[in-house]
């Protein structure tokens, strides 16, 4: 069969490669799934030519950080602190998924990425009710698209059993899981073990999760360094004692660690995700962003819970941006000195969006650059919007004046999913029903559990 040939044409190309190339006028091929050159005026021959003059073309967002099974409970915690999303959306709310349900939520929540120029998330899938649970998730994100490391975590029966220094061990079903969907490392979705790590789990579990984690040759990811839950435990140090840190780890959040607990973090080859907005919201502190650099990290970002915040990566990068931007001149100002200059760059907001979550999951030999030879994941962001017209500078365009309506164009592995600011799933409209009938009947069912427990 002959392979599928197009040439994005004229578009400003922000590449995001080691060059950090940026081309005002150039075009892009796309051989099958992978990027094949980028320059001006590349020969059109046997090609399905797309015009991208007034775009900005850019590889695709990674989100190294969420829970996309909360798409259908979109805004229940937008007022709620860390310990009231446990107790209420890890409580009722999250038990009263049934399959059908995890499935609908995944596959809307991976649509909602697309739609906002996000081509790749780790699903940190705490929703593991029940086998049919973990398989009806997978499959919703195989059928929206998208690529996706998919984090099997644990059931959301009970958030007193499994999460507040729980004695449970991870659940064995990911080994049926490995075997029964993951037969390959060129999947569009790949496997991963979202564990709770010590501040969720006794360390003797978390131990035994890691353990197992290895033996089925997983990467991990934990949250840490949340709140006061970070001194209480000390979960890096724990880690780093007991030798367990390692290139497969990845920590979501880190609010509370230590400068010498990312330096520990770095040297053994870990990664970090940044989840701004919520990390404000609910409590965990300000994000961890210089200090993480500082200790030697190259972060990352993600959107956590659409439960209670933006779904899009263009908001991510500006809160992260300018929160430590805002942080770096406060310790100038209480000093009595006028800051003179921005260390922090847009380009760096860019680099935490794109390239260092690709490194943060492993995918940076596939994608989070526009590089020949990488996966063609690559979005289009339309110039012609009056937000971004007329436009100085593409990477400053990006981080500080775009968002998800200017998102024209996205591209998996080659595979156009959306085209003219329009999704091509062909079933929009039939999800977005039964997302509204389970959301409604989530909350009802959730409401008789609450009132029944009174």
């Amino acid at each position: 069969m002959k392979t599928t040939k197009t040439l994005l044409r004229g578009g400003c190309v922000v590449t995001m490669d080691e060059q950090g190339h940026v081309f005002k006028c150039a075009d892009v091929l796309i051989t099958g799934e992978k990027i094949t050159a980028i320059q001006p005026d590349i020969d059109a021959d046997d090609c399905v030519v797309l015009d991208a003059s007034h775009q900005i073309v850019m590889p695709g967002f990674i989100d190294t950080h969420r829970h996309v099974w909360e798409s259908v409970i979109r805004g229940t915690a937008g007022n709620y602190s860390l310990m009231e999303y446990l107790q209420h959306i890890l409580g009722p709310l999250a038990a009263s998924f049934r399959p059908q349900d995890v499935y609908t939520a995944n596959l809307l929540g991976a649509l909602e990425a697309l739609d906002a120029g996000i081509t790749t998330l780790f699903d940190w899938s705490h929703i593991m009710n029940s086998p049919d649970h973990a398989d009806c998730a997978i499959a919703g994100l195989k059928e929206s698209g998208i690529r996706a490391v998919f984090g099997y975590g644990t059931p959301g029966t009970s958030v007193w059993e499994w999460f507040y220094e729980s004695k449970l061990t991870h659940p064995t079903d990911i080994e049926r899981l490995c075997q029964q969907h993951f037969n390959s490392s060129d999947q569009l979705v790949t496997p991963a073990m979202a564990i709770r790590g010590p501040e969720y789990s006794e360390f003797a579990v978390a131990v035994k999760d890691i353990t197992m984690a290895r033996r089925l040759n997983l990467p991990i990811s934990m949250h840490a360094g949340c709140g006061t839950f970070a001194g209480k435990y000390q979960a890096v140090q724990q880690l780093a004692t007991a030798g367990l840190l390692g290139p497969d780890l990845n920590i979501a959040h880190g609010n509370y660690l230590t400068i010498e607990d990312f330096t520990r973090l770095a040297d053994n080859g870990c990664s970090v995700s940044i989840t701004p907005e919520v990390e404000m919201q609910m409590g965990l502190g300000f994000p961890a962003t210089g200090r993480a650099m500082a200790g030697g990290i190259a972060p990352s970002l993600g959107v956590d819970v659409v439960s209670g915040v933006s779904g899009d990566l263009f908001t991510q990068m500006r809160i992260a941006l300018q929160t430590e931007r805002a942080l770096a001149n406060d310790g100038l100002l209480r000093v009595g000195e006028m800051p003179q200059h921005i260390s922090l760059t847009m380009a760096d907001a860019l680099t935490w969006a794109t390239v260092n979550g690709a490194k943060a999951l492993n995918l940076d030999r596939k994608t989070g650059s526009l590089t020949p030879g990488k996966q063609a994941d690559l979005i289009m962001l339309n110039t012609t919007k009056m937000n971004l017209s007329p436009m100085a500078d593409p990477i400053a365009a990006i981080v500080s004046q775009a968002n998800a309506g200017n998102v024209d164009s996205v591209f998996v592995a080659g595979k156009a999913v959306k085209r003219n600011g329009q999704l091509l799933h062909p079933q929009l409209d039939s999800i977005r029903q039964q997302a509204y009938k389970t959301a409604g009947y989530l909350v009802e069912k959730a409401l008789m559990t609450s009132m029944a427990q009174v």
